[in-house]
């Protein structure tokens, strides 16, 4: 029996009682259902507040013997029935009174007195400097009511894009920031009191506890609304216990499985091509490297998205789960708790899955099992933490030591960040001497025109801040050559990051630096973010 049918066997259970007690009060049973919505007002007679203090409802002006009816329910006071006759009866006129049930009452009183619709206004991100704008933001806070202050600020954070929501406990205050394009912003400063509110909230949704003494993690969803479409946001909920209270981190995940495609990164056609061609084969290892926030998890789910055919079965291992994706086998790893990504590798593979994701190599057992799993009929993809695919490949030798078999299965690395977008109305300009040396020196070898340079600035304005709009991927891809495999197999003694990303630039790999450059030179975002993000 699904949820309106329920409802509707109350509702009728409900006037059965009505029309019963109707008898013992010898009043006449009024089943309102088939005009409760639509029957016209009677905004005249009687106020809201009478209305709700004596459960009375005028239902109509009547004809001349009885000018007046009311709908009553069982809670209107007996003694206000002779009351009402009196005051409205004139020249031997009646007055009538009809028993309603409780749930009619209230849909008529919806009517009368419909819940008012506080608009608050939207959180707008502050410019440096900008006090104002922040005491604004942090009065409208201060106002949003206590049952509604948690879903505002969620909706307000998905409205400006942002990927985390910092609160954090001061001595006198709460200060709430938002990362917007991979930028902190103070958002708002609001009352202290407001703590209990917002850590209350967060323990029943996230499943963590308000008194905790250790840092915590959880989960929670929620879905937003925007006019006809709706999408489901991922939350995770970070805490940690400080002098004056638990700071939380939200991190704010759209789940919409559409938006993990790889030709949506804003990818080269030619890197595009390189991450096809290696994902075709069905063994090897590929590694993700970057640090947190540079948007490793969505390029490795937007391949997984690429893998995902009903030929292939695809097995995820990840600490925690961020996105939920149809047709692949996703668990959870809990290492807080004593879990690890070796031992549950170790297991799927005897599932005889074609594609394994793990979250993360973070130890030599990991690693050994990975590599151990490429070489004996699986694809492979993980991640990994350094700063770029040369120093992945010399943290990797230290981590395992020189291994002929890591050098036949690992295929390619990539490494990845994120850099703010220049909006539209960005303007141009020619660099001085010292940039254009700089550049010059960066692009050696590579084939570009550097003839006539020319940058871009960005320029703020009330609808862009800032000047930057969105994010762009920034992404260096090693593929691994038998002159790469030669450090691995131990072949080179020299093993160093400068050396392996010398070889692969005379190979004609870009670095992460040479693709910032490019992309400043494209004007699509400029020198100082590329500088900010490597």
């Amino acid at each position: 029996m699904d949820e309106n049918e329920i409802q509707r066997k109350r509702r009728d259970n409900e006037e059965q009682a009505t029309r019963n007690r109707a008898r013992i009060l010898g009043l006449p049973y009024l089943d309102t259902r088939e005009f409760e919505n639509t029957i016209p007002l009677v905004p005249d007679v009687l106020n809201v507040k009478t209305m709700r203090k004596d459960f009375m409802i005028p239902l109509q002006k009547g004809d001349e013997e009885t000018p007046f009816r009311f709908m009553v329910t069982s809670q209107t006071p007996n003694s206000l029935l002779p009351e009402m006759r009196r005051q409205y009866a004139e020249d031997g006129k009646h007055v009538g009174f009809f028993l309603i049930s409780n749930s009619a009452f209230q849909t008529f009183m919806l009517r009368y007195d419909p819940p008012q619709q506080v608009h608050y206004d939207d959180i707008r991100i502050a410019q440096e400097g900008d006090s104002e704008t922040i005491a604004e933001v942090s009065r409208t806070l201060n106002q949003v009511s206590s049952e509604k202050v948690f879903d505002f600020l969620i909706d307000q954070a998905d409205k400006l894009s942002a990927s985390d929501i910092h609160i954090e406990n001061l001595r006198d205050e709460i200060r709430i920031r938002m990362r917007v394009d991979g930028m902190l912003h103070p958002v708002a400063q609001i009352d202290k009191d407001r703590y209990r509110i917002i850590m209350g909230e967060l323990s029943s949704r996230a499943n963590i506890s308000s008194a905790a003494t250790k840092p915590q993690s959880g989960h929670m969803q929620q879905d937003i609304y925007r006019g006809s479409s709706s999408h489901l946001l991922n939350i995770r909920v970070e805490t940690v216990p400080t002098m004056y209270g638990q700071d939380a981190v939200l991190r704010l995940f759209n789940f919409d499985e559409s938006l993990l495609n790889l030709n949506l990164l804003g990818l080269s056609d030619i890197e595009l091509e390189t991450i096809q061609e290696i994902i075709s084969h069905p063994r090897g290892l590929v590694l993700m490297v970057g640090p947190t926030g540079s948007g490793k998890s969505t390029t490795l789910y937007s391949i997984l998205n690429a893998l995902n055919t009903s030929e292939r079965k695809i097995i995820t291992l990840e600490d925690p789960i961020e996105y939920g994706i149809t047709g692949i086998t996703q668990i959870p790893i809990h290492t807080n708790d004593g879990g690890s990504f070796a031992e549950g590798l170790r297991s799927v593979l005897r599932l005889d899955p074609d594609v394994v994701m793990v979250g993360e190599i973070r130890d030599a057992d990991t690693a050994r099992t990975a590599i151990q799993a490429s070489i004996t009929g699986h694809l492979v993809l993980s991640s990994f933490h350094a700063n770029s695919t040369a120093a992945a490949f010399a943290r990797m030798i230290d981590l395992i030591g020189t291994n002929p078999i890591f050098a036949s299965s690992i295929r390619l690395l990539m490494a990845q960040r994120l850099v703010r977008k220049l909006a539209d109305n960005k303007e141009p300009y020619k660099p001085d001497a010292s940039t254009v040396s700089y550049i010059r020196d960066a692009m050696y070898g590579v084939d570009v025109d550097l003839e006539a340079i020319t940058l871009y600035q960005p320029v703020e304005s009330e609808e862009v801040p800032f000047g930057y709009k969105g994010r762009t991927v920034l992404m260096e891809q090693l593929v691994v050559s038998d002159d790469i495999q030669a450090y691995l197999r131990g072949d080179i003694k020299d093993i160093n990051t400068r050396a392996i990303e010398d070889t692969a630039r005379s190979q004609g790999m870009l670095t992460l630096e040479q693709k910032g450059i490019l992309a400043a030179l494209r004007g699509e975002t400029t020198l100082e973010e590329v500088s900010r993000v490597i």
